[in-house]
């Protein structure tokens, strides 16, 4: 089936609803453990958590203010050239994400525009303004995921990194501690599954990913990678805290290769430095296609590097705190660090070679966006394909 033919279904509605609100919990319990981390005094564990905060909220702010300016003057989406789009004036959309209220504003409009188009049951639509319809609605929840997308890695997967740190490295544990993880976690895992079904279904000539099965496989795979890669940049944060310079380099490796690929996502050249800034994060823990092209080799080059850096934490905890070799976390983190890279790399092959919708490659993991084979399905092929 075409993504055409497909439907915003009640369901999307509410799972779009539900996406706010854990939204909202997520950054509500990383603001609460912020604070709580100042009382104790912990001053250096405060200004980290909020700057996650703040790094996910001002690049969202950024991108979505300059998707809406590129929506402005696209004449496929504002035909009339309207000063406004959805009603807002660009002064209005300045104030509003210069207040931080953009992630807010995009799940509004989606929220309203698609009420009546899911829940009312007469509709004077013709077929093909139904469709129109309904991927209007799907390119607006694209746009919505891949912000929320950047906000995970900038934010949820960053705080994931640090409360593991305090927690296993400081033994500090508390109950807000772990709501941050458990909410981060979630997040993280639902915008990597809402991003990709999104990503999909708004392109006009692609099957979408299926549900059930293929889908629980590709999230598994995921979640392994990044958890255990999360766990490896731990441990060697727990040898020394130093390791942040290597996980800077690594950023910076992200960042040249995505520059390397010459991405071409944004509309202005500053701005897509910035973007690939962002990927340059991104690919600290997981893999995303940047460019849309045949992805088998650097997909495997990117594995291989990742698997070695697993190997290497478990060896250096073990070589560096040897008395740590018989202690029940070392045996644990061991455990979990070997088995889920075996288990996401297995899960890599198996959905890529036997469940992807169409088997090849270069599909997989898209991250240079989307955003027109008119001009919406090319920008929207630009997006990071997962």
């Amino acid at each position: 089936m075409l993504q055409s033919d497909l439907h915003y279904t009640k369901l999307r509605w509410l799972l779009t609803f539900a996406g706010l609100v854990f939204y909202m919990v997520d950054i509500w319990t990383d603001v609460g453990l912020a604070l709580q981390y100042f009382k104790e005094n912990h001053l250096i564990w405060t200004g980290l958590a909020v700057t996650f905060v703040l790094a996910g909220l001002v690049v969202t702010q950024i991108f979505s203010y300059a998707w809406y300016r590129d929506d402005m003057h696209n004449v496929l989406v504002n035909p009339e050239g309207e000063p406004t789009i959805s009603g807002m004036s660009k002064g209005l959309l300045a104030v509003l994400h210069l207040s931080g209220l953009g992630i807010f504003t995009r799940y509004y409009h989606l929220l309203k525009k698609g009420f009546p188009v899911v829940w009312t049951t007469t509709s004077s639509y013709t077929e093909e303004e139904r469709r129109a319809e309904h991927q209007s609605l799907f390119g607006l929840a694209t746009d919505l995921s891949m912000l929320k997308l950047f906000e995970a890695f900038l934010e949820s997967v960053p705080q994931l990194l640090l409360q593991l740190y305090i927690i296993l490295g400081h033994d500090e544990i508390s109950v807000m501690q772990y709501l941050s993880v458990a909410f981060s976690f979630f997040s993280t895992a639902w915008s990597l599954v809402d991003y990709r079904r999104c990503l999909r279904r708004s392109l006009p000539h692609i099957k979408e990913m299926p549900s059930g099965f293929p889908t629980a496989v590709y999230l598994l795979y995921k979640l392994c990678t990044i958890t255990t890669h999360i766990l490896s940049y731990t441990l060697l944060l727990i040898l020394s805290s130093y390791s942040a310079i290597t996980l800077g380099v690594i950023w910076l490796l992200g960042t040249i290769w995505a520059h390397f690929l010459q991405t071409n996502f944004c509309s202005c050249r500053s701005l897509e430095w910035f973007y690939r800034a962002v990927i340059g994060v991104i690919l600290m823990f997981t893999f995303f296609n940047v460019k849309g092209q045949d992805t088998k080799v650097p997909m495997s080059i990117y594995y291989l590097f990742y698997s070695l850096v697993n190997i290497v934490a478990l060896i250096l905890l073990g070589l560096l705190k040897p008395e740590m070799q018989t202690s029940v976390l070392f045996v644990i983190m061991s455990g979990v660090i070997s088995g889920g890279t075996v288990l996401g790399l297995v899960c890599l092959i198996v959905y890529y070679i036997l469940l992807h919708p169409r088997g090849k490659w270069h599909e997989a993991d898209e991250v240079d966006g989307l955003r027109e084979e008119a001009e919406t399905t090319l920008q929207l092929r630009r997006f990071l394909q997962p």
